[in-house]
């Protein structure tokens, strides 16, 4: 149970921190959030609880094709945040998110990656 505990203090103490860095400097704040901290805690995390070097190598293979179809959501953000506002420009964003992942899905199959 501490263990748990110790991952949930952590992954969390990065994400303040994320976020309070932001709050003085934009371009560091976006520099440490754009670093992979969560796929590297859980690879950690994975390693340290002996998880098998294949399902390890699944997560960082499947996180880098999860990440690409989000990336237009972060040129598309600044863009409708002062047109729509914070809660729309999120919303929007999320279907936006949505959609390009479904559509990358699709594309990416016929190379033989299966996201969905």
């Amino acid at each position: 149970m501490l263990w748990i505990i110790t991952k949930y203090f952590l992954t969390a103490a990065i994400v303040v921190l994320v976020s309070e860095v932001a709050k003085r400097s934009d371009k560091l704040g976006g520099l440490i959030a754009a670093l992979p901290l969560v796929t590297i805690l859980a690879l950690i995390w994975l390693y340290v609880e002996n998880q098998p070097q294949e399902k390890i190598a699944n997560h960082a293979w499947y996180t880098f094709w999860y990440v690409v179809p989000t990336l237009p959501m972060f040129l598309l953000f600044p863009m409708l945040l002062s047109r729509i506002g914070f809660w729309p420009t999120l919303a929007a964003c999320t279907v936006i998110t949505m959609v390009c992942f479904g559509l990358f899905a699709l594309s990416v199959r016929r190379f033989g990656i299966e996201l969905l």
